[in-house]
């Protein structure tokens, strides 16, 4: 692995201990903000004004966040089957194919498209009702996921482009190699 490699894997490993903690907070705040919203409607008569807007919104930020981190871990639903059957020169290029096209996605829809509707919905002047806060800042975890599913696919291209690269002992591909 070059010095690069090296700085790029450690910056990833603490980006993804960074969302980790980022998840866990906002789920927390989430539940809380839940649990507040239940309490206030049934025991004090009235629910908070506040508490559906932020319980949505958070909700947004964590499947968002969430779906780049599990993305990185390869934990999404795939169909495999075919791909599994194949011969491990072949699944290495189907891998760098999608990998590809998760980056060309996310760099154009998530990144390019979200930021434009994040300077839109800024410029609009946009207000949260409850909140009032910019819906700009919602709207911001569109670009910021995409480029963290940049990140995590340029690290996958990376791994299987490395010449010592290995498709058995890949989390992908390791049960494929062993039905």
């Amino acid at each position: 692995m070059s010095h690069a490699q090296s700085i790029f894997t450690r910056c990833v490993l603490r980006l993804v201990k960074g969302l980790e903690v980022l998840l866990v907070v906002g789920m927390a705040v989430l539940v809380v903000d839940v649990l507040w919203g239940v309490f206030s409607r049934y025991a004090l008569g009235e629910q908070t004004r506040w508490t559906e807007e932020l319980a949505v919104y958070l909700l947004v930020w964590i499947s968002l966040l969430g779906a780049a981190l599990t993305f990185r871990e390869k934990g999404h639903l795939g169909v495999d089957y075919f791909v599994g059957k194949l011969e491990p020169s072949v699944r290495r290029l189907s891998a760098i194919f999608v990998e590809v096209i998760v980056f060309a996605f996310s760099a154009f829809a998530l990144v390019h498209g979200g930021w434009n509707l994040v300077i839109k919905t800024f410029a609009s002047g946009q207000v949260l009702p409850a909140l009032n806060l910019p819906m700009g800042y919602v709207y911001s975890v569109v670009p910021i996921s995409g480029v963290v599913f940049c990140l995590f696919a340029f690290e996958h291209l990376m791994a299987y482009l490395s010449v010592d690269f290995d498709l058995k002992t890949s989390p992908q591909f390791a049960e494929k190699e062993s039905e």
